[in-house]
């Protein structure tokens, strides 16, 4: 079945949270620890407290589980697809599921809260009784760009 002109989607929004430190650095800050860890270690050996190796083993480990823990958190994601039929938001979370949100463009309602200060604090769609939330972990100022381009393509959407 062939898609006709209205359910072409012409705006198209791939939300991730960014992270900083990539792969590469992740394993260069953690040589760095590890070989820190070591030769500190190695010293207090020497000098007969042993505990403390151990105890700075620990703090190397509890660091690369944050970053794990960290890094599954950034697996999540937010696809949004708008056409002049259909509002499409497909969220994934960092275990994989996945779930899918249908909206009738001309029938829902973008909702953006903002604090004086900050920017963009909350964006929302809305249909009736259904809410869902979209980019909590985007940083203010890529809230306020998706906020104003979205809210534009629903616009259009909708032939205003």
């Amino acid at each position: 079945m062939s898609e006709t002109k209205a359910d072409a989607p012409f705006f198209s929004a791939l939300l991730m949270p960014h992270r900083s430190l990539g792969r590469t650095g992740f394993v260069v800050l953690m040589t760095v620890l590890v070989v820190f860890w070591l030769s500190l270690g190695a010293l207090f050996l020497k000098m007969g407290a042993w505990p403390v190796f151990g105890f700075f083993g620990l703090d190397v480990l509890a660091i690369w589980f944050a970053f794990r823990m960290n890094y599954r958190a950034a697996r999540v994601r937010e696809e949004v697809t708008l056409s002049r039929t259909n509002l499409l938001i497909r969220k994934t979370a960092p275990s994989g599921r996945v779930e899918e949100h249908g909206f009738n463009p001309f029938w829902t309602r973008f909702r953006v809260d903002r604090h004086e200060e900050i920017g963009v604090t909350d964006m929302a769609v809305e249909s009736r009784e259904r809410r869902v939330a979209l980019g909590s972990f985007l940083n203010p100022e890529e809230r306020e760009s998706f906020a104003s381009a979205f809210g534009q393509a629903l616009a259009t959407a909708r032939g205003r």
